[in-house]
C-alpha cells in the first residue's frame, strides 16, 4: 500500500470511529486538583485499565524565562537536574527507574519544563522521592556545570548546527518574534550557553525550582486521596523558595512581512516554509485557537487536506505539503506551512499557487465534507492519544502551565465541534496575513553552468 493510500486508508477509519464516539467520552475520566501547604499544585489523572502510572513534574519557566544573553539556560539546567544529589550520584536517578521496570526523560519549551517517569503503581514513591531529593539537593558542582555544558554544547551541534532544516527554521523564529523571547532558540545560542557557569547555575535553581513553581501530575492506576497523601509525605516537606516573577515581555508589532532567503550546501531539497504569528489559547478570545485548529487540519493535515489535494494531486507542484497551529503558549501562538516543491518546479511558481489556496479559504467558507472531516479528525486524534498515560497527562500540564485549567482540557472537544465554517473562513482572512508572517526558502546552491566549448579558431 502506498503512503498516499494508506494516509487516506487511516482518516477514513479515524472519521469512521470518531462518529460513533460521543466528545464526552474525552472527558469520561475527569481530573482532580489541589495544593499542598508548601504551594506544589497537585493534579491527579484517573485511568485504571492497567496497573502502571505516570508522575509528572512541571516547572513554570522555560526558555522564554532565560536570563538576557544566557539563552539556553532552561534547557541546560534541564540536563543538570540529573547530575545527580549527595544521596543519588550522577546518572543514578535514571539507572533507579530502569531497575524498578520504568522508564523516564524530560522536556524543555519556551514556557515550562517538565520531567516524568512511567512505571508500575507500586513504584510510585520510588519516583516521588527521586524528584523531591533534586528539587532541593540537587549537586551544582563546577564539574558537573562545565561537564554537562559541553554536553548541550554537542546536543546543540548534533540537533541545530548539522541540520540544515533546523538552522532555517531557528532563523525564521528570530525574525518572526523581532526582540520577544520567543525567537530565541530554546536550546540557546552557542556563544550564550558557553557564557553559562556554576553561578548562574545555582541563581536560575534557587529562583525557579521549588515546589511553588512545580505542579506534579500523576496519570493512571491511582485515586486523588492516595496521590494526596503520598504528595504530602514526600514533597510537603520540601520548603517553599521566593521565585522569579515571570516578564509579561509585551509582542513587537509586526508592521510588514520578512522574507528570509537561505542557502546551504547542506540542503538536498529546496523548502518553502512561512510562519504567521497568531493568537494563542491562552491570549485568544473564545473560539479563535479552535478556529485556528480546524483551519490547520483543514488545510494540511494529510492527504485529505485542502493543501495537499490542490498542490501534489491537482496542480502537481508539491511533493509534500503540511499546516499546523501551535496554539499553547503563554504568548503568541504559529501557524505554520511547510511545502516541498516538485522536481522541476521553481519556488516562485510554488508560492504564487500557495498563495491562491490561501485566498480561497479567506475567500469563502469550506464545504460541509471537508469541514465535517478536519473537525472529526481531531476529535478522534484526541480521543485516541487519551489511550496513552504520557500523552494524556501532557495535555493537562501543558495547559496548566501556560494559564489554562482543567475545563480547558476536558471541554476541548466540544468546542472544537462548536466551530462553524464561517469562523475558518474569519480565522484566514484575520490571521493568515503576510504582514503578521515570515515567509523562508531554503535551498541548495546553485549548480555551477557548465563552461562553454572552446570555438575553434577562424581559419
Amino acid at each position: 500500500m502506498t503512503c498516499a493510500v494508506r494516509g487516506i486508508v487511516c482518516a477514513l477509519m479515524l472519521v469512521l470511529a470518531a462518529a460513533s464516539v460521543s466528545p464526552r467520552a474525552f472527558a469520561a475520566t475527569r481530573a482532580t486538583q489541589f495544593a499542598l501547604q508548601n504551594g506544589m499544585q497537585v493534579v491527579v489523572i484517573p485511568d485504571h485499565r492497567a496497573p502502571i502510572v505516570t508522575n509528572m513534574v512541571w516547572y513554570r519557566v522555560g526558555g522564554s524565562d532565560d536570563p538576557m544573553g544566557l539563552s539556553g539556560a532552561a534547557h541546560f539546567f534541564e540536563h543538570l537536574m540529573f547530575k545527580g544529589t549527595k544521596t543519588t550520584p550522577s546518572g543514578e536517578f535514571s539507572r533507579i527507574v530502569a531497575r524498578n521496570g520504568g522508564e523516564d526523560n524530560a522536556f524543555t519549551t519556551h514556557d515550562f519544563t517538565a520531567f516524568f517517569q512511567r512505571i508500575a503503581k507500586d513504584r510510585l514513591a520510588i519516583v516521588m522521592k527521586l524528584e523531591a531529593d533534586r528539587m532541593m539537593n540537587l549537586d551544582l558542582s563546577d564539574e558537573n556545570v562545565n561537564t554537562e555544558r559541553e554536553v548541550v554544547l554537542e546536543e546543540r551541534h548534533t540537533r541545530v548546527d548539522s541540520d540544515p532544516e533546523a538552522r532555517f527554521q531557528e532563523q525564521l523564529e528570530a525574525g518572526l518574534y523581532l526582540s520577544h523571547p520567543y525567537g530565541r532558540p530554546v536550546i540557546g545560542w552557542p556563544e550564550e550557553i558557553r557564557h553559562i557557569g556554576r553561578t548562574e547555575a545555582i541563581d536560575f535553581y534557587t529562583h525557579h525550582y521549588a515546589p511553588n513553581n512545580a505542579t506534579l501530575i500523576v496519570a493512571g492506576d491511582v485515586e486523588p486521596d492516595e496521590v494526596h497523601k503520598l504528595a504530602d509525605q514526600i514533597f510537603g516537606s520540601v520548603p517553599g523558595r521566593g521565585i522569579a516573577q515571570r516578564m509579561d515581555i509585551p509582542q513587537p508589532p509586526r508592521l510588514a512581512e520578512t522574507r528570509i532567503a537561505m542557502t546551504d550546501r547542506d540542503t538536498k531539497l529546496p523548502v518553502l516554509m512561512r510562519i504567521y504569528r497568531v493568537p494563542s489559547y491562552a491570549e485568544a478570545t473564545p473560539g479563535v485557537a479552535e478556529s485556528m485548529e480546524v483551519l490547520a487540519q483543514l488545510m494540511g493535515g494529510g492527504p485529505t487536506s485542502r493543501l495537499y489535494r490542490t498542490l501534489v494531486m491537482d496542480k502537481k507542484v508539491a511533493a509534500s505539503v503540511s499546516a499546523t497551529y501551535d496554539g499553547m503558549d503563554r504568548d503568541a501562538g504559529e501557524y505554520t506551512i511547510t511545502v516541498n516543491p516538485r522536481e522541476g518546479v521553481s519556488l516562485d511558481t510554488l508560492e504564487r499557487e500557495l498563495d491562491a489556496v490561501i485566498v480561497a479559504m479567506a475567500g469563502a467558507s469550506p464545504d460541509s465534507v471537508e469541514f465535517n472531516r478536519a473537525k472529526t479528525q481531531l476529535i478522534a486524534s484526541a480521543t485516541y492519544k487519551r489511550d496513552n498515560l504520557t500523552d494524556m497527562a501532557t495535555d493537562y500540564g501543558t495547559a496548566l502551565s501556560i494559564g489554562l485549567t482543567i475545563d480547558d482540557v476536558e471541554e476541548w472537544p466540544d468546542r472544537i465541534k462548536q466551530v462553524v465554517p464561517g469562523d475558518v473562513r474569519k480565522a484566514a482572512q484575520t490571521y493568515l496575513r503576510k504582514s503578521q508572517a515570515v515567509t523562508g526558502r531554503l535551498t541548495p546552491p546553485a549548480t555551477p553552468a557548465a563552461p562553454a566549448p572552446a570555438r575553434a579558431p577562424a581559419p
